[in-house]
């Protein structure tokens, strides 16, 4: 079959097998629409975590990034993962024991105010609205690839899918079709790191064969390098970012993490704390499994990208290349009208002078969209072509799977936390669930407009979605277990200055015209809520010393939700 056929057959199928399961596990009340009726299998609950958690960014656009940036693209590795068992070991079990599944309405109740249940409402809607664009750009690079249509055609029609099944089934729906949209992502992703491991290295394991040998016996990594410096770059393996900047950026996404709302409400959809607790786990090793194979497929596909097309004659291209030229997401330029496809690094000022100008080269005229580096991988390895519609299908399923939770959040924030906490508590069940249905509908169209022009790479949009995570709702959330005397005020005003520095900071680097040499202490705007975090940690913590304790029943509360059931401590209070 061609792969046109095979997309179709693919795709199709996994669509089909998730409208179907959000039709069977349809929400018929507003428990089963925002925590599924507590009722999910910590192993399912895992799996729909993890689906939750490795969005377009991780499947996507992650080894894409690793593999234009190299070494610095580890930080990305290192903050997502570092910050899920930060969230799992630290934050889950308490939240769920305190038994509150929003994050806006924990702030509510442990700061017994509502303007902090707003402010933390407002935290939460930026947080995800940034978040939800950078899904809506993946599903648009893989809606492009899948029907040979540009990239913003692609936004539209990812936007009527994820419009269809998040209004329909809620969170009960969301959950079983993450379980099965986990098994297509990790399957999509695992099976073509394989074929190319073996295929490059010999070496059936992807993440034993990025360390492999080639067949003339030069490590993989070592011939990268080279290949990487004869077109003027830098060693792939080189750090090049300042380690401040990687340090933040890195903190960010940990920090960032341990705020999502979209993460956090799920560990509400099991029965009991300790199953939160199993689903926890689960959910960190079907996360590994992705995450330890994504630096193998940036390698493998990064080093065959550069011995397939610098140099080569643009008549002479691969089909895959043509393709992808249609979407709009890769483009060639031919500057000195010889014909052939030249890429190097133009940024690179010895190697113009003493390479590039010598053989009449005018600049750097391939462009390729880095989001686009893992759903080209198999073509460019000359795949089946059902691996390569595999990889289209795991790709649509990450994207669509996050910005389902993410839009379940938005909702929730505004039916539960904003109209029946504070507008109108009177409301019924019907209308509430009516209200969040129409407030999915909204955002997702707002959220595919933001997609259809979107700021960055999809990984740099969800950075920012995490440092605004990290800078508004991580400091709130842990003084707010763990510190008795963390009051209103102090919550409030941590949140409102943490939010709107990194708010302000993002802005102005990324749309305002400020440059890179302006960075305050060398740290870009993916890195910056970890600066915003501590501003946001000691505002908290001086503006809550200086004002009152907290009411004693709250001081309580705090006690038993950190406190084990039957220890010592707990019969004490």
């Amino acid at each position: 079959m061609s792969l046109t056929t095979w997309t179709y057959l693919l795709v199709g199928l996994s669509f089909a097998l998730y409208v179907g399961v959000a039709l069977w596990a349809r929400a018929g009340s507003t428990k089963e629409f925002y925590v599924a009726g507590s009722g999910v299998h910590p192993i399912l609950n895992g799996m729909a975590t993890a689906a939750d958690w490795m969005s377009a960014a991780s499947f996507l656009s992650m080894a894409g990034l690793i593999s234009f940036i190299g070494f610095d693209g580890s930080q990305y590795l290192m903050g997502w993962t570092g910050g899920y068992v930060l969230l799992a070991l630290l934050l889950a079990p308490y939240l769920r024991k305190f038994g509150k599944f929003t994050v806006p309405d924990f702030i509510g109740e442990r700061y017994y105010s509502q303007t902090a249940r707003i402010v933390a409402v407002i935290c939460a809607l930026f947080v995800s609205f940034t978040y939800v664009v950078g899904q809506m750009k993946g599903v648009g690079v893989a809606f492009s690839r899948f029907l040979n249509v540009d990239f913003g055609t692609g936004v539209i029609i990812g936007v009527l899918i994820v419009f269809f099944y998040a209004v329909l089934g809620g969170m009960k729906g969301i959950t079983y079709t993450q379980v099965a949209q986990f098994c297509v992502l990790i399957t999509a992703f695992t099976i073509p790191a394989i074929f190319i491991s073996i295929q490059m290295v010999n070496q059936p394991i992807p993440q034993l064969g990025m360390g492999g040998t080639v067949n003339d016996g030069t490590l993989l990594l070592d011939k990268l390098n080279l290949i990487s410096q004869d077109l003027g770059f830098d060693e792939y393996t080189k750090p090049n970012k300042p380690r401040i900047d990687l340090f933040c950026v890195t903190a960010a996404l940990m920090l960032g993490t341990a705020g999502l709302p979209h993460v956090i409400v799920r560990f509400f959809t099991v029965p009991k704390v300790r199953d939160a607790r199993k689903s926890a786990g689960y959910a960190l090793l079907f996360i590994a499994i992705l995450y330890t194979t994504a630096p193998a497929v940036a390698i493998f596909a990064r080093t065959n990208l550069l011995q397939t097309i610098p140099g080569k004659e643009y008549a002479q291209v691969p089909a895959w290349f043509k393709s992808w030229e249609k979407t709009g997401l890769l483009s060639f330029e031919d500057l000195n009208q010889d014909g052939k496809i030249q890429y190097y690094n133009d940024a690179n000022a010895q190697f113009v002078e003493e390479v590039a100008k010598p053989q009449n080269w005018a600049g750097n005229e391939l462009h390729i969209d880095r989001d686009i580096i893992v759903l080209a991988n198999p073509e460019i390895a000359k795949l089946p072509s059902w691996v390569i519609a595999l990889v289209v299908a795991g790709g649509l399923a990450a994207a669509l799977s996050t910005a389902a939770g993410l839009l379940l959040v938005i909702s929730s924030s505004i039916s539960h936390d904003l109209l029946k906490k504070w507008l109108r508590p009177n409301i019924s069940e019907k209308e509430e669930l009516k209200y969040a249905r129409i407030a999915i509908a909204v955002s997702v169209l707002i959220a595919g407009y933001a997609g259809y022009n979107p700021p960055d790479y999809v990984a740099a949009i969800v950075a920012f979605a995490f440092g605004l995570a990290a800078s508004s709702f991580f400091p709130v959330i842990v003084l707010g277990i763990f510190d008795k005397r963390m009051n209103t005020s102090g919550a409030v005003s941590g949140m409102v200055v943490g939010l709107t520095f990194t708010l302000s900071y993002i802005i102005y680097f990324k749309f305002g015209g400020g440059t890179p040499d302006q960075y305050w202490f060398q740290i870009s705007p993916e890195g910056i809520g970890t600066l915003g975090m501590l501003l946001n940690l000691l505002v908290s913590l001086t503006v809550s010393r200086l004002g009152k304790e907290p009411p004693i029943e709250v001081q309580k509360m705090v006690d038993f939700i950190r406190i084990p059931k039957g220890s010592s401590q707990a019969h004490e209070h």
